[in-house]
């Protein structure tokens, strides 16, 4: 039997759980429900990857704490919508004191709606090409320990996946961003060993196969 990884906490709740989520409730609960999940819709898909660009320079827990925020100011982030924001909606957005105000950051989302609906059209959905950088069972490690995570800020697949929406215009995806999105959406397992969450996200994995 695996040992449990030492970076475990437990809730009041007395569950075992990855140490990161410990500091906020609405952390543990993005924990608990959503990271390291399967998902497959296109919007959260599109959301998340902004988000993590939003990140930048800042914590996952600033951003999250903003999230609704930064939905109700990109119309949900349905991309095909805010791809037609204009400069002028760039001005307002500028002004909302409920979202991180970067030109550049903003301009960004923007821009790669645009590119989200090429994509789509392309490829049919977001979802059907970022799940093909999916990494095989063999590149990943054989026991996911917080040092093994530590080690390996990005990898084989994020690169390649960077790589790839670099190519097709996508500003804000670096391979160390595009890493921390694959572990959110469920693209791999990051939940540590010992975690309660683990074996549930890995189940969703099988099952969404």
């Amino acid at each position: 039997m695996a040992r449990p990884d030492e970076k475990l906490v437990r809730g009041d709740d007395g569950l075992p759980r990855c140490h990161w989520c410990a500091s906020d409730e609405l952390y543990r609960a993005y924990h608990d429900e959503e990271w390291g999940f399967p998902q497959r819709d296109d919007v959260r898909l599109f959301e998340k990857i902004c988000l993590e660009g939003f990140q930048s320079g800042l914590s996952w827990l600033t951003i999250l704490k903003k999230r609704e925020n930064f939905r109700r100011a990109f119309a949900g982030f349905e991309f095909a919508k805010v791809a037609r924001f204009t400069p002028k909606k760039v001005e307002l957005l500028l002004q909302d004191a409920g979202i991180v105000r970067h030109r550049g950051k903003i301009q960004s989302t923007i821009h790669n709606a645009q590119r989200a609906l090429d994509l789509v059209e392309e490829k049919g959905s977001l979802a059907a090409h970022f799940w093909s950088f999916e990494p095989a069972p063999e590149e990943r490690p054989r026991r996911v320990t917080w040092e093994a995570l530590v080690a390996m800020p990005q990898t084989p697949a994020s690169k390649a996946l960077s790589k790839d929406l670099k190519r097709r215009g996508w500003t804000y995806v670096g391979p160390t961003t595009m890493y921390a999105f694959m572990q959110a959406m469920g693209l791999v397992n990051d939940h540590l060993e010992g975690c309660e969450f683990r074996a549930q996200a890995q189940a969703l994995r099988a099952r969404r196969r």
